[in-house]
């Protein structure tokens, strides 16, 4: 019986991340980013369960990337789409492709589509890393749910901080795009990032996670959801330097 424990948490990934979709295609992204963070918990306690009950699997593995396509794949590449539509009242053009159509009774402006790049980018990481035996104690390109969670923050940035220039950045389609693109890449990159996976709770032998930890809380507190983006550069940084520390 244990051993579907994990599953079943892994299975409320996959609900709580169907759910985020369906408000995110509402463009209710306030809601959507509520539930894709139920799905993120989920998707940290199915490990700690699976490592506490001995109950790792195959089928868990498979499982856990097939709810991240969701969760952490699907969601985010729709909230890009909705940044991306709303971007478009600044008067850009570029041939056409910020101009609405009229497909099937709806209106849906072609340029929004390149968010699901991300989608498409996020699905390739998450084969890869079902196949690659070298990412157990470490990440080889930032994991979906870190790449989710800082495009997830735009929309709340804009709803909870409503400062004119942020605003002004985050609704620019070249930044979207550029942030599109960069997702893409940092997602399938070769860069090594340390895993917030704890094999015991010793200080010395998790000093990075512990500083990374208490940073990120500290960020969180004062900046609130604009601390989001800088934890995920933060994140990439430390590693870097630890990185070339060990080389």
């Amino acid at each position: 019986m244990k051993q579907h424990i994990p599953n079943f948490i892994t299975l409320l990934n996959i609900f709580f991340g169907s759910i985020a979709a369906v408000f995110a295609v509402l463009n209710q992204l306030e809601l959507a980013a509520l539930l894709f963070s139920f799905g993120v918990l989920c998707d940290f306690f199915d490990g700690l369960a699976a490592r506490a009950l001995n109950a790792r699997s195959e089928l868990g593995l498979q499982l856990d990337s097939l709810a991240d396509m969701i969760t952490s794949g699907l969601v985010p590449g729709i909230v890009m789409f909705q940044l991306l539509n709303m971007s478009i009242d600044g008067g850009w053009n570029y041939m056409g492709i910020d101009r609405a159509v009229n497909w099937m009774g709806i209106e849906v402006t072609p340029l929004a589509f390149f968010g699901f790049l991300i989608t498409m980018a996020s699905g390739y990481r998450l084969a890869k890393f079902n196949i690659d035996e070298n990412q157990a104690s470490s990440f080889i390109g930032l994991p979906t749910p870190a790449n989710a969670l800082l495009i997830i923050s735009l929309p709340l940035i804009l709803l909870y901080h409503n400062n004119d220039y942020l605003n002004n950045i985050i609704l620019n389609p070249w930044f979207l795009i550029g942030l599109t693109l960069l997702s893409c890449y940092l997602l399938n990159s070769k860069i090594k990032l340390f895993a917030l996976k704890f094999k015991n709770w010793s200080f010395k032998d998790n000093s990075l996670r512990y500083v990374f930890i208490i940073i990120s809380i500290v960020l969180l507190g004062t900046m609130k959801f604009l601390a989001i983006p800088i934890i995920i550069a933060f994140y990439i940084v430390s590693s870097l330097i630890t990185s070339i520390g060990e080389d």
